[in-house]
């Protein structure tokens, strides 16, 4: 499996903005491009106003595959832009995960 980990820090005062927008707008066209993610978490201590979600691929082959229809998706870029506009993220990280060979998923 691979696991790709993503890490958004929102202005503070932004978090539930950023939430209302991704739930309606985003997660729906993520969802049909990427299928469910893994998880999808609210930081409740350590750094705050952080939102972590999770996606499962197969391989990193599949990744970018399904990623680049995503990204060429006319709503996806349009809520990409919204977003943007919005203004919530402050900070973003992105790691790609390999799962080890004793990993149970």
């Amino acid at each position: 499996m691979f696991v790709d980990l993503r890490t958004y820090t929102m202005f503070p005062g932004r978090l539930n903005t950023f939430l209302d927008l991704y739930e309606r707008e985003g997660l729906p066209i993520q969802k049909k491009h990427l299928g469910e993610p893994l998880g999808y978490f609210i930081t409740e201590t350590g750094t705050l106003n952080q939102v972590v979600h999770i996606w499962g691929y197969e391989s990193a082959a599949d990744r970018e595959r399904r990623r680049q229809a995503m990204e060429s998706d006319p709503d996806w870029i349009a809520y990409r832009r919204k977003s943007a506009e919005a203004g919530n993220v402050q900070h973003q990280t992105n790691k790609l995960l390999r799962s080890a060979s004793f990993s149970p998923m």
